[in-house]
Formats: structure tokens, C-alpha cells, sequence
């Protein structure tokens, strides 16, 4: 079957905006917006069973960020009830990226993607390499 005709992985990542969250407005404090993607991120490879504390420790692989960006669309407030939607975008070679898409309720508050590189450890050496088939398959789709 083509992956077309699949079904794409989405992960949910729920929480509830807390008070130090927030500015002297009460409202979200926008760096929040990158620590939630980071969050996400992170839980979407979690949810495939390939945390990034498994992936370094096992497979000698980290994911890091190389680029992020936010689109504010309406304010959050301490204790609104939030989910994060996240679903890869795009797959290179060496790359993955993340959309994230941020709700309160059925109201959108933001939206905004990460590119993170694959990554792999030998001594202290970093250096991007191929993301797996098998690992492109379970990323893009359930």
C-alpha cells in the first residue's frame, strides 16, 4: 500500500497552563510556545516507543534542533487546558520536520514547526546521518 493512502501519525501532548507560565498579564509568555514544541517533539518519538534517552543510549543517536519558528494567533491563560498536535511535515534525508499546532478547546492559539537533524554520536563526534527507513515509515505514519 502506498503511503499516501495511510493514515499520518498525529501525537497529542496535554497539559494545563500554569501560573509561571504566564507574564505580568496573565497571559502565555511566547518563549513557552518553543519549550511546548520541544515538549512535543520529544513525546512524538516517545509515542513510537524511541524516546530520545533510548535513542542516545541504544541506537548512539540524538535529535537536535537546528530551526523553530511560531505563529501566535490568540492568547492562552493560567489554567486553560491545552493540547499540542503534532505530526511530521517533511522527511529529507537527514532531517525531520515537526508541525506543531496549538489548541485551546477548539480554538487554535498558534502553530509552528521544528527542524531537528539525525544525529549521530561516536566518542565525542556529532555528525548528521540518513534517518533509517524502517524509522521514516513510523514517523510518517500509523
Amino acid at each position: 500500500m502506498e503511503e499516501t493512502h495511510l493514515k499520518r501519525r498525529i501525537n497529542e501532548t496535554k497539559f494545563q497552563i500554569q501560573w509561571g507560565d504566564t507574564d505580568r498579564a496573565g497571559i502565555v509568555y511566547y518563549p513557552n510556545y518553543y519549550k511546548w514544541f520541544d515538549l512535543a517533539g520529544h513525546n512524538f518519538f516517545r509515542s513510537i516507543n524511541m524516546s530520545p534517552k533510548y535513542l542516545e543510549e541504544e541506537k548512539k543517536i540524538i535529535i537536535p534542533l537546528l530551526e523553530a519558528k511560531c505563529t501566535f494567533e490568540n492568547p492562552l491563560y493560567y489554567d486553560d487546558e491545552v493540547t499540542v498536535y503534532t505530526h511530521v511535515e517533511e522527511m529529507k534525508t537527514k532531517t525531520i520536520r515537526f508541525h506543531h499546532d496549538v489548541f485551546c478547546e477548539e480554538r487554535r492559539t498558534g502553530y509552528g514547526y521544528e527542524i531537528r537533524a539525525w544525529t549521530s554520536i561516536e566518542g565525542d563526534k556529532f555528525k548528521a546521518v540518513p534517518i533509517p527507513e524502517d524509522i521514516k515509515r513510523l514517523l510518517k505514519v500509523r
